[in-house]
């Protein structure tokens, strides 16, 4: 009887594995069935600002792809002082198209980086708190965003396991892997300087508003906040892509982040001709290997 069990067993697990659909594969929805696998809530608040809302996107068919039903979570960019979720909704595309669970992120800008960074953890700790509302598997988030959204989902990603870390997140909340496009890793300090200067008064003001305080701030203030501050061993596998000709975030600002990256964890995308953000077609290039990487994350720990 026990024998029998045991084959029962290996038939459903062998079964499952085949049936969990691998990310890299070219099922691509329509729209029109983004539209009717999704769904869709707008503006939910996790917090009393106004800033503090996401959209929620939640897909009937991100349960095939079984231990790879990854949920999404994505913050834009805008120097932490402008734009919003709506403005760089191309980077959830590929993401919807795959028919997995997505949030995307909104929060408070024009008051510095603490204060944004501390969000995500706000909006991850109010999933949690709510999570019999929402079918969203809060032990495989992927944490990804363009520019400081960037810079924030890969310092939280990072600071988990590092109790010094300012941000930390309730039990019961997993990031398996962190995606980064032209997000600060390193040298906040420089790229505060590189803000301050620009021509544009936008573009200053950007830079007074990275650590509200008088004149610049301090190395030792702005390293909490930098992601390379965290990197271990220990942390989720990291997709990182930034451009040879990004004039916001400098190349040589990934320098000393890139040496720490761990072969068999972690990718980089660097396009030498490449500016801050990608192009389209080098965005659909990136996410060919994106969900490569995604794919290999569940590949090697069923090995």
């Amino acid at each position: 009887m026990k024998i029998l069990q045991i084959i029962c067993f290996l038939i459903f697990f062998s079964s499952s594995l085949a049936y969990s659909q691998k990310l890299s594969e070219p099922t691509d929805l329509s729209q029109g069935e983004i539209n009717s696998t999704y769904q869709i809530i707008k503006d939910l608040p996790y917090g009393q600002d106004t800033a503090q809302v996401m959209d929620v996107y939640l897909s009937q068919k991100a349960k095939s792809f079984g231990n790879r039903n990854y949920t999404i979570v994505f913050l834009h960019g805008g120097a932490y002082y402008l734009s919003d979720k709506t403005a760089e909704e191309r980077y959830i595309e590929p993401y919807l198209k795959k028919g997995l669970n997505v949030i995307n992120l909104n929060y408070r800008l024009k008051r510095g980086i603490p204060l944004a960074t501390s969000d995500l953890t706000h909006a991850l700790n109010f999933l949690k708190a709510n999570k019999s509302e929402y079918d969203l598997d809060l032990q495989t988030i992927i944490l990804t965003g363009f520019s400081a959204g960037a810079q924030i989902a890969t310092n939280v990603g990072l600071g988990q396991n590092n109790p010094s870390f300012p941000d930390q997140l309730n039990d019961g909340i997993g990031i398996q892997g962190i995606i980064n496009f032209s997000g600060p890793v390193d040298d906040l300090d420089i790229i505060e300087k590189i803000f301050l200067n620009f021509d544009q008064e936008i573009a200053r003001k950007a830079g007074e508003a990275l650590f509200p305080s008088e004149g610049y701030a301090k190395k030792e203030e702005v390293a909490v906040y930098e992601p390379i501050t965290y990197f271990d061993q220990e942390d989720p596998p990291i997709f990182l892509w930034h451009g040879g000709l990004d004039d916001q975030v400098p190349p040589n600002t990934f320098e000393r982040f890139v040496q720490k990256l761990r072969n068999s964890k972690d990718f980089q995308l660097y396009l030498p001709e490449g500016k801050h953000s990608p192009s389209q077609e080098e965005l659909e290039a990136a996410y060919l290997q994106i969900f490569e990487f995604l794919d290999d994350l569940k590949n090697e720990q069923l090995q």
